[in-house]
């Protein structure tokens, strides 16, 4: 990736995405807790981490996330198949959220991303 996007995606369970609206921010999932940071993908990266990591899984959820609120907070690391993910070392707060909503996917299977309001 020669230039970083500047929104990612992070996938909640649905207790993890009432959470972020109840609390106001997402210290991370059990996963990212032992890692020690929150785990996101980006667009292209989205369907293998919905493949890897929740297949099989009902009451999935997707925030659109603006790294840029986020700052220094986000790193970008090296990770599956030697692609550079996003990783943020904070909690998630809901005002770096720009959209959320229940996993989707058009017709053909292409995941349908959450749109703001």
């Amino acid at each position: 990736m020669s230039e970083m996007p500047q929104v990612a995606y992070k996938i909640l369970t649905g207790p993890q995405m009432d959470a972020l609206e109840r609390d106001g921010a997402f210290a991370g999932s059990l996963v990212d807790l032992a890692d020690g940071y929150i785990h996101l993908s980006t667009e292209q990266q989205l369907p293998g981490t919905l493949d890897k990591h929740f297949a099989g899984h009902g009451d999935i959820h997707i925030a659109t996330v603006d790294l840029a609120v986020l700052g220094d907070a986000v790193k970008w690391e090296l990770s599956r198949g030697g692609d550079l993910f996003p990783h943020i070392y904070a909690a998630l707060p809901l005002s770096a959220v720009l959209a959320y909503g229940p996993l989707e996917r058009e017709e053909n299977g292409a995941l349908k991303l959450p749109i703001a309001g």
